[in-house]
């Protein structure tokens, strides 16, 4: 049976049910029959793989160890899920500076096991600052460092979808950018419903204003609404969104939604954010983004977010200042 590759696919995280999915997804998807699963979790995993084991997969050599050296050894493809989730009592600085720490951890593991990787997709939140302290300290080039973005612009295509009662398929190039979250930006320019602008919709009674700033609002809380409706956070959606990433960047079919990737042109500077990206066998290219007027200064709203967040890990010691980021990473201006 074909597989895009044959090199070496590491899923960090595994034991979680992001990591567990992306696993099955990945051999489903016959990405390559090398796929190494890695957790520090050992029972956790062990049940993974054995689970994956017990699907009867044909061709593939699926490993698994709790070694991190053994797991990144080798490996062309790497994608991690691997931070903490927010508990009962964390605030949320709390959770910025042990994921931080974590991304430290990995760029610094990446650069000693595997520095020929050749993309590196970053899914554990907050994702744009996670993203941003793996690439500097892997030393990779910033087209070889992306991360989960495109969750806010599929659940928009959702909502749209839902609301005008039609296929997904008929709802076309939907877009957030920006950060994740309440300062997102939620773009409407970009949009055909049916083929028909979105723009020209808004205000009529098909889609009301105060309809589309519902809309928005349900897109800003989306993941919120899985947690109400599971009882957990979303696993499956980026789970299979990264995959499709990672197999993007092995040479696959493109890859057709916003990714997070490291800004430095348009006034978004030294910042990983969610921009119109293309990502492919020789990593990923951001291309400018267009909007209306009042789009493009919620953009900068959620720029300016992110800046925050980073100068708040600069403070915790994590990040150095921006001005010594070239002397650790020489890809970085």
């Amino acid at each position: 049976m074909e597989f895009l590759t044959n090199e070496k696919l590491t899923i960090v995280g595994a034991a979680g049910m992001i990591g567990s999915n992306m696993a099955q997804t990945a051999i489903m998807m016959r990405l390559t029959p090398n796929i190494c699963l890695y957790d520090p979790y050992a029972p956790g995993l062990e049940g993974v793989a054995e689970e994956m084991f017990h699907c009867g997969f044909e061709g593939v050599n699926l490993t698994f160890t709790s070694n991190i050296e053994e797991a990144l050894t080798g490996a062309k493809y790497v994608i991690s899920s691997g931070g903490a989730a927010r508990k009962a009592g964390m605030t949320r600085e709390d959770l910025l500076k042990g994921n931080a720490a974590i991304a430290e951890e990995l760029g610094k593991n990446l650069k000693a096991y595997c520095p020929d990787v050749k993309h590196v997709v970053v899914i554990f939140n907050p994702a744009d600052i996670t993203g941003l302290i793996t690439l500097l300290y892997s030393g990779l080039k910033p087209s070889q460092v992306t991360t989960l973005a495109a969750l806010d612009s599929t659940r928009l295509r959702s909502e749209l979808a839902k609301h005008f009662h039609i296929a997904p398929d008929k709802v076309e190039n939907c877009r957030t950018y920006g950060g994740h979250g309440e300062q997102m930006a939620v773009f409407a320019s970009t949009a055909k419903v049916d083929g028909k602008p979105l723009t020209d919709i808004i205000g009529t009674p098909e889609l009301t204003k105060e309809q589309w700033a519902e809309i928005q609002q349900k897109v800003i809380k989306g993941g919120s609404n899985i947690i109400a409706l599971r009882g957990r956070s979303s696993f499956q959606s980026p789970a299979y969104v990264s995959v499709e990433m990672i197999a993007a960047a092995m040479g696959g079919k493109p890859f057709n939604w916003p990714a997070g990737r490291y800004c430095s042109f348009q006034g978004f500077d030294h910042i990983m954010m969610a921009m119109e990206v293309t990502i492919t066998k020789n990593g990923c290219a951001y291309e400018e983004v267009i909007g209306t007027p009042e789009e493009m200064e919620d953009l900068k709203k959620s720029y300016a977010h992110l800046c925050t967040l980073r100068d708040e890990v600069i403070e915790m010691g994590v990040l150095p200042p921006i001005k010594d980021w070239h002397s650790i990473n020489p890809n970085i201006d």
